[in-house]
């Protein structure tokens, strides 16, 4: 059994479909919900936990593909494992290019539907963990004041205190200062460590000085 707290979202207009992959699903210890449509499925009260989504590429009233660019834009980010019942060999990559997990054409085994929601749920736990690992630092990088955020941005471009003191126009000792201050809120014991933190939450590079 592979129980646990995740939930995998069926779509698919097919009721037949829908009643044996719920099936299949529980039991193989899935908590499983079906809906006919995408609509059906946004008007469900957003599910911020682990999951994933198991989309049919051809919906009445909107394709698979198109479905899955309309749940990012409805801040769904569910990695998905595409189903369908035709051979459509350029919807297929164009699934595969925009992040879909696995593209199954129906009929497919009951083997090959479990390893691809596998697969979907770890990579949905991974991306959970990154996500959360971003969320800190950036409360961490919210504890700066102006000027540190400043000053981290310099640091991250590769610039010594001497010329960011030069740049900003301070005594370099001043730089130290806020360096010291800029490590301590981020948790960092490294240079490098920092930098990757930086990155991670998007912060932009910058080695000259803002104009005023």
């Amino acid at each position: 059994m592979n129980a646990d707290d995740s939930i995998v979202f069926v779509v698919d207009d097919d009721p037949s479909i829908r009643k044996s992959l719920e099936r299949l699903l529980r039991t193989a210890g899935y908590s499983t919900e079906t809906f006919g449509s995408v609509t059906d499925f946004l008007s469900r009260k957003h599910h911020s936990g682990a999951g994933c989504l198991v989309l049919d590429v051809r919906l009445p009233e909107i394709s698979g593909v198109e479905a899955g660019e309309k749940l990012s834009q409805a801040s769904y980010y569910l990695p998905t494992v595409f189903i369908s019942g035709y051979a459509d060999v350029p919807t297929s990559v164009r699934a595969m290019k925009d992040g879909a997990v696995d593209f199954l054409s129906k009929p497919f085994g009951d083997d090959d539907l479990l390893a691809a929601v596998r697969t979907a749920l770890d990579q949905e736990r991974q991306q959970s963990r990154v996500r959360a690992e971003v969320d800190q630092i950036r409360r961490r990088l919210a504890s700066l004041t102006p000027r540190e955020q400043e000053v981290l941005r310099y640091v991250v471009a590769g610039n010594i205190n001497k010329r960011i003191a030069a740049l900003l126009g301070v005594a370099e000792k001043t730089i130290k200062v806020h360096r010291a201050r800029i490590m301590q809120k981020m948790q960092t014991a490294t240079l490098a460590a920092l930098v990757r933190a930086a990155q991670k939450a998007g912060i932009p590079e910058t080695d000259r000085r803002p104009q005023l």
